[in-house]
């Protein structure tokens, strides 16, 4: 397995690089369901963030984005069942993606409340404020 960064997946999503993004297709077009490529969560959550902060896609097309990564047969995903929960979560929130994965795997680990500052985490990720 191959583990796949932020920003080689920024440049395969959103194409803005004319050498890098070759490099990337040639990468993920690679990799096979016998030989995938790793995505952690910190990189899926950074691709996020990037995504709505410096490139301003719009939420419905980061949902439709982060389902196809978790649809590929030919990338693993960090905790994909925790990923899957918090983009449920996310797409029905006015939280960032991040929170949403910070609460549902905080959850998933038998965590009882998960506090933060974040008011919009609070009232919109299932966080509690401190």
């Amino acid at each position: 397995m191959t583990g796949i960064d932020t920003n080689v997946l920024l440049r395969y999503i959103v194409r803005d690089d004319a050498t890098q993004t070759p490099k990337a297709d040639k990468l993920l077009d690679g990799f096979t369901k016998e030989r995938p490529g790793f995505i952690c969560t910190v990189a899926l959550a950074e691709v996020a963030w990037a995504l709505r902060s410096n490139y301003r896609m719009p939420k419905k097309n980061l949902i439709e984005c982060l389902e196809a990564l978790l649809r590929s047969r030919n990338l693993v995903l960090e905790n994909e069942p925790v990923v899957r929960l918090g983009l449920d979560l996310y797409r029905n929130s006015k939280a960032d993606f991040a929170d949403c994965i910070i609460e549902r795997t905080c959850r998933f680990a038998g965590c009882k409340r998960t506090v933060t500052f974040d008011e919009d985490a609070a009232k919109s990720a299932g966080m509690e404020l401190l």
